[in-house]
């Protein structure tokens, strides 16, 4: 694992957060978003501005300092979801190779700090995992960060759940952002983010534990952001479905609630009722710190409001370093 090769520092692991060198501010080509340019000291994708400024994205310095006014040991630093390489081909593998290579060097400068979560192509099995080695070769990067739906397609068949079936030989760590994908409905009031964002989630979460994802790759180390979006409260629902029609439990002889309990999923959701309802349907093994740093719709004291509502430091640790493939703090 290549985590195990340079000195992690202790505390408390934010899984979620953000990080992208200006060089890449460009996004990979064939994105459908506009390039991010910084103005009078605030970032823009295009012209809408994402309320952060360049250096909290990008510099290292103000991260750091961040993590300590937080309470934050360690940051897993993954591409912010606008970087993903969603245009496909092999244009890509170029941006995909330098943001690997920065982020590696972020790692290995940070002190103990940072760990990194890098990129693959996303739109051919065997061009990922090509990724997926030259990932596991670099110090301090323990996996990828996907998003939940690609090409139109989850997590429970073709490309998507080749990546996952990689990232399992590869032993690499998931991490899975939705994109804020628009839809006409939600054209205002952010709601491609409030809404958006938990029902991608929930989209991938239910592709991988009805697909049997989880039946047929025990030992995936896969996390799933923002509390599960919104699949902690249909959980049940879910149930009621898979026992009583075939086509819901066609492929996964676990009923959803208890697929589920195998994912990891973060704390950032927002409200201490969601957060214990997210405790009451996930493992308590599966539970892990998660800010979302620098974005508006960050926690800016992820600890605090995790511990704050019954959850141990000691053990989101531990449950974040075995996400990542890390034994027990020494």
């Amino acid at each position: 694992m290549t985590a195990q090769r340079i000195r992690v520092a202790s505390g408390v692991i934010d899984v979620h957060a953000h990080w992208l060198p200006e060089e890449l501010y460009g996004l990979p080509p064939g994105s459908p978003l506009p390039p991010m340019r910084a103005r009078n000291g605030e970032l823009y994708l295009g012209d809408l501005p994402l309320s952060i400024t360049p250096g909290s994205l990008s510099d290292p310095k103000e991260i750091l300092a961040d993590g300590d006014r937080a309470g934050i040991g360690v940051r897993v630093l993954s591409p912010p979801p606008f970087a993903f390489p969603i245009g496909g081909g092999a244009e890509a593998d170029d941006y995909i190779r330098t943001f690997n290579a920065k982020l590696a060097q972020v790692v290995r400068e940070g002190d103990g700090r940072f760990l990194g979560l890098g990129l693959v192509r996303l739109d051919d099995a065997g061009a990922a995992r090509a990724c997926m080695r030259e990932l596991a070769a670099l110090d301090g990067i323990v996996g990828f960060a996907v998003p939940p739906i690609i090409g139109g397609r989850s997590y429970d068949a073709g490309t998507p759940r080749e990546l996952l079936r990689g990232a399992a030989e590869c032993d690499l760590a998931v991490l899975v952002h939705p994109m804020q994908l628009p839809r006409p409905e939600w054209s205002g009031h952010y709601l491609p983010n409030l809404l958006g964002n938990p029902v991608e989630t929930a989209t991938a979460i239910a592709s991988v534990v009805l697909g049997g994802v989880v039946d047929e790759l025990p030992d995936l180390r896969i996390c799933f952001v923002h509390g599960g979006g919104c699949a902690p409260g249909l959980l049940g629902r879910w149930d009621h479905g898979w026992r009583h029609r075939r086509d819901v439990r066609a492929a996964t002889a676990k009923p959803p609630s208890e697929g589920f309990r195998s994912l990891y999923v973060d704390t950032l959701t927002h409200d201490p009722d969601a957060l214990r309802l997210l405790i009451a349907k996930a493992h308590p093994d599966r539970l892990v710190c998660g800010s979302d740093y620098p974005f508006d719709m960050a926690d800016r004291d992820p600890v605090r409001f995790a511990t704050g509502n019954g959850l141990d430091p000691a053990v989101l640790e531990a449950n974040a370093r075995a996400f990542i493939g890390l034994g027990a703090a020494h």
